[in-house]
């Protein structure tokens, strides 16, 4: 079709059509218009991929490298990728609706997660062990795994995927990921600088299409030595069943339902500012996102109404122009739960503060960012993840009070702490169940840092330089240092 982009997966370092030359639409959320044609995986197209994968594994260049040499690929890789941000950012921009200037400073910054994990290639080591045996000599060594297979979400490929790729790659793997059927074109485009940064065919594969056949052939395949997981719960049982196919070990970070706790000695201002960014970055459409806002009754009133001006006058609209605070969302399926969500929790008591419906005078996939205030913690939509920017606001008493509704919740992922106590804010981040806890701050990240969930939000932990220890298995290996010979142990004595 004229004026559309086609995209092909890369499979051994080659670009690939799908083995029937099936597509899907790639569609600009901004105006709901198709963009791109992206492949749509066959089993055999994701076989394909994963013996590819194998074969770099233990074959050619990249098991011959050293830990070394592994890191300078992943610098350069990160130096190719600063080059490559604006054309990066743009590509994601278009096809989820986030907007430019984050996606294209995401993109820069994602150069540092590379730069980190390149820095970690050479820094694994094992132990020697104090054995309670004479006369041995036992160590261990730490070995990459094999082939990982990386599954990640649509709203933020391009980070979600260097906390797979870069540890994986750093401790010595190959990997095939899956990009989402939502949004896979910025992660195909990111796909075309592996070879530059001097990568081996076959060492990273990229296969695009839904989630049967192309991720439950690749998350149940035999040859998959790990997988790593991004994405919904309901998905997320369907991989941990697959894996069973493969006893590969798994990674899995479910999204949440975070709440932020503000106490009544903040600066109302700057928790406000929190809180906001807390949900409506993104479009609300994060993992992370602080959908659960939780207000000591002193502050609750002012808070509200500080909150509720300043949401109305977000700018929504066009998400490359410089002027647009938040842009639309990936998909139609979004809006329409929201709006079935948001009919519901009228129903049972909630107060649509402003916000909760469609924006006039817009084409594409646009929702109001909208607060809803709710008079029980149990309303559906306090525990329903939305991903999208919706936020519900509660009142609380006291710390004991606010610790309980804030772990009043199937998920883990994340929490967000606004107090000028600095002993309230080490209890309460104690206490509170996630795995990631703000405090006086919110959706700050950095390679150094470990991420990960708890209950429904998953299991694992990504970033940081324990995640390249996770790519690896310990072997241990025994040495009898002694000059005798060894003894028979079939003649009596």
């Amino acid at each position: 079709m004229a004026g559309i982009k086609t995209y092909q997966m890369l499979i051994a370092g080659e670009w690939s059509d799908a083995e029937d030359g099936a597509t899907f639409d790639a569609i600009n959320p901004a105006n709901g218009e198709v963009w791109a044609q992206i492949p749509e995986a066959t089993a055999n197209d994701v076989d394909r991929a994963v013996r590819a994968a194998d074969r770099a594994f233990n074959e050619g260049a990249w098991p011959a490298m050293s830990p070394t040499e592994r890191g300078h690929c992943l610098r350069r890789l990160a130096a190719i990728l600063i080059d490559h941000a604006e054309p990066l950012g743009q590509i994601e921009a278009t096809d989820t609706g986030k907007l430019f200037k984050e996606t294209r400073w995401q993109a820069n910054y994602l150069a540092e997660f590379y730069t980190f994990f390149a820095g970690c290639a050479d820094k694994v080591s094992g132990d020697t062990l104090p054995i309670d045996k004479p006369d041995m000599f036992v160590f261990t060594h730490r070995e990459p795994l094999g082939v990982v297979a990386a599954v990640v979400p649509w709203n933020s490929q391009l980070f979600l995927s260097a906390i797979k790729i870069g540890p994986a790659l750093a401790a010595g793997n190959t990997i095939v990921v899956k990009a989402s059927e939502d949004a896979s074109g910025a992660l195909l485009e990111f796909g075309r600088l592996f070879e530059e940064a001097g990568f081996p065919p076959g060492v990273v594969n990229i296969v695009t299409g839904h989630g049967e056949p192309c991720g439950k052939t690749l998350t149940s395949h035999p040859l998959v030595a790990k997988i790593a997981f991004t994405g919904g719960p309901i998905a997320a049982q369907h991989v941990v069943r697959n894996s069973a196919e493969n006893f590969a070990p798994l990674i899995l970070e479910l999204g949440g339902k975070s709440p932020v706790l503000v106490f009544d000695d903040v600066d109302v201002e700057s928790a406000v500012n929190g809180a906001m960014g807390a949900i409506f970055g993104a479009s609300g459409q994060s993992c992370v996102a602080g959908s659960r806002l939780y207000l000591q009754e002193g502050i609750a009133d002012a808070f509200i109404a500080r909150m509720v001006e300043l949401t109305k006058g977000i700018r929504v609209g066009d998400p490359m122009a410089d002027d647009t605070e938040m842009g639309p969302l990936c998909t139609t399926a979004q809006i329409a739960n929201i709006e079935r969500e948001l009919a519901q929790a009228k129903e049972e008591g909630g107060t649509v503060l402003c916000g909760g419906r469609r924006p006039e005078g817009l084409s594409g996939q646009f929702f109001e960012p909208t607060i809803v205030e709710c008079p029980r913690q149990d309303l559906k939509i306090v525990d329903t993840e939305l991903f999208g920017p919706v936020l519900t606001v509660q009142r609380f008493k006291d710390e004991a009070d606010a610790v309980r509704l804030a772990n009043d919740t199937k998920h883990g992922l994340a929490a967000g702490i606004f107090t000028k106590d600095s002993g309230r804010s080490l209890r309460v981040a104690k206490a509170v169940k996630a795995g990631i806890v703000w405090v006086n701050t919110y959706r700050a990240v950095s390679p150094i840092a470990q991420a990960g969930g708890m209950k429904y939000s998953g299991y694992g932990r990504e970033s940081g330089f324990q995640a390249v220890y996770d790519y690896t298995r310990p072997k241990t290996v025994w040495m009898n240092t002694s000059a005798e010979p060894l003894g028979s142990q079939f003649v009596a004595r």
